[in-house]
């Protein structure tokens, strides 16, 4: 029976072991992820890239850099959701940037960025038309709007959209970045309803 004894504790010893080594290796793989997460959503990584610098300096001034409230929306704000599952998810596909940045840059120079500027900013509206302006509505609450603030034609124009289940960007782009030649979210928008699938 003593044998029996220091097996099972012999045993036990190696799955205490074993689950201690887990342990610090999760809390060590979930912290170097959040750290990760938390420094590559920072407007100083977002614009390390000189090809973000262009838009970086477009932003400048705009209403959502500089207000009235102090309330700023940084690169990851707009373009990157919130949500733990779809934000890991993004920066996952984000991946390919390095690809286009180090390896085969594809927007190297201003000429190329512009070059490219429609086809960006309609990939970008067509993210927010199919998930309703998500990162809009993180900071920007229908149920936290107070219409008796809104002029009358804003009154209107956010009803009428409302009616015909608009989302934010059908009518709200060009906000922070130049708006590129090309069609806007609107022709977009109707043109691709209007395609056969």
């Amino acid at each position: 029976m003593n044998q029996f004894f220091k097996k099972m504790l012999r045993h036990w010893k190696l799955v205490f072991g074993g689950l201690v080594a887990l342990f610090i290796f999760s809390v060590s793989v979930g912290i170097s992820g959040a750290y990760v997460l938390a420094h590559t959503s920072t407007e100083a990584f977002c614009v390390s890239c000189h090809e973000m610098s262009y838009n970086f300096a477009e932003y400048k001034g705009t209403i959502h850099d500089t207000n009235r409230t102090g309330v700023r929306a940084i690169c990851t704000d707009c373009h990157v959701p919130h949500e733990p599952g779809p934000l890991v998810w993004a920066k996952i596909k984000a991946t390919k940037d390095l690809y286009y940045t180090y390896i085969s840059p594809s927007l190297d120079t201003p000429e190329k960025f512009e070059a490219k500027r429609a086809h960006m900013a309609q990939n970008i509206w067509r993210q927010m038309k199919a998930n309703d302006s998500q990162t809009c509505r993180s900071c920007h609450r229908d149920d936290k709007m107070d219409s008796n603030l809104q002029s009358e034609k804003a009154k209107v124009r956010h009803a009428k959209a409302k009616v015909e289940g608009k989302t934010c960007i059908e009518c709200h782009f060009a906000i922070a970045h130049k708006e590129p030649e090309g069609p806007g979210p609107a022709e977009l928008f109707s043109n691709t309803a209007a395609k056969p699938e």
